[in-house]
């Protein structure tokens, strides 16, 4: 049974990923190269904690034994030398992660599994320069990783069966739902699939159909609120198969098929308007305390998301 966990990378997906850790009894060594950073995320793990209990999905009475669950470093050797899985979630920069990796494979024990956090690079690029790339997989998890319960698991043709179910059982038993890719393909499932719907969603307000808000609106409480509960496989065995021959042959030729990223986006990342980071995206957010009520509503909802999931 997994119990020692490191989390390389103290950033946004990295301190949810070590929170998910230690609710469910692990110890976390969280590591960061800045200790400022290190500071932060336990002031932010704290705050999702915090919001974790007010909604009823932690007790009051475990909060202060999760927070002690978590142990900051600066130092890898520290952090990695008795991790039974390491979960490695460095920003998304291939030298970066070889770097980082071949770092921990140097100081971690043989019998120990790495994991990446990755969202978009093959597994087999990542595990390239490794002398063990058998006990290398990629965990992908969704933001905030303590609430979306999605994570997609990618493993290689040379992963150990052990090495698999370890893995799969231990991210059950912390409350995740995994899927296990049967084949490497850029992006995976789930960003595929969004990447396909933000480019049509792009697409619409380029050709003047609705703007952001509407477009967004149509997407919550439309194929969103049913793709909560049910996919798009399903939703079309529930519309019909033969309507949607024809949806798909209707309107496959009027899709955008564009093979680059939306012009739009472009000229945003030109401009520095990141979205929450920099206070401008497709929306604006003009103070850090607008950024910060905006994401506490956002995962009130995912709470409440949850929680109504749970009954199931």
């Amino acid at each position: 049974m997994l119990n020692n966990m490191a989390v390389i990378g103290a950033g946004i997906m990295g301190r949810s990923i070590a929170l998910v850790y230690a609710m469910n009894d692990c110890s976390v060594r969280l590591y960061d190269t800045d200790i400022a950073t290190l500071e932060r995320a336990k002031d932010l793990i704290r705050a999702d904690l915090d919001l974790l209990v007010q909604e009823g999905l932690c007790p009051a009475s475990r909060s202060q034994k999760i927070l002690k669950n978590i142990f900051v470093t600066e130092n890898l050797k520290e952090a990695v030398g008795s991790a039974e899985l390491i979960t490695e979630a460095v920003p998304e920069q291939l030298e970066l992660k070889w770097q980082v990796l071949s770092r921990i494979e140097a100081l971690s024990s043989r019998s120990a599994i790495v994991a990446s956090n990755t969202s978009t690079l093959p597994l087999s690029d990542l595990a390239r320069h490794l002398t063990r790339p058998e006990r290398m997989v990629i965990t992908h998890f969704f933001n905030p990783a303590h609430l979306v319960p999605l994570v997609e698991v990618i493993k290689t043709e040379t992963t150990p069966d052990e090495v698999l179910s370890d893995v799969l059982v231990f991210l059950r038993r912390i409350g995740k739902v995994p899927v296990v890719l049967k084949k490497e393909v850029p992006g995976f499932i789930a960003n595929r699939l969004q990447a396909a719907v933000m480019r049509e969603a792009l697409h619409l307000i380029h050709i003047g159909v609705a703007d952001m808000h509407d477009v967004d609106t149509a997407m919550t409480c439309g194929p969103g609120f049913r793709w909560s509960i049910i996919g798009p496989l399903e939703t079309a065995d529930f519309g019909g198969l033969d309507t949607w021959q024809s949806v798909m042959g209707n309107l496959a030729p009027e899709l955008d098929n564009a093979r680059k990223a939306p012009e739009v986006i472009k000229e945003m990342n030109r401009k520095g308007h990141l979205g929450v980071k920099t206070g401008q995206g497709f929306y604006t957010y003009p103070t850090g305390e607008v950024v910060a009520e905006k994401i506490r509503s956002r995962d009130l909802a995912f709470i409440r998301l949850l929680k109504l999931r749970c009954r199931e």
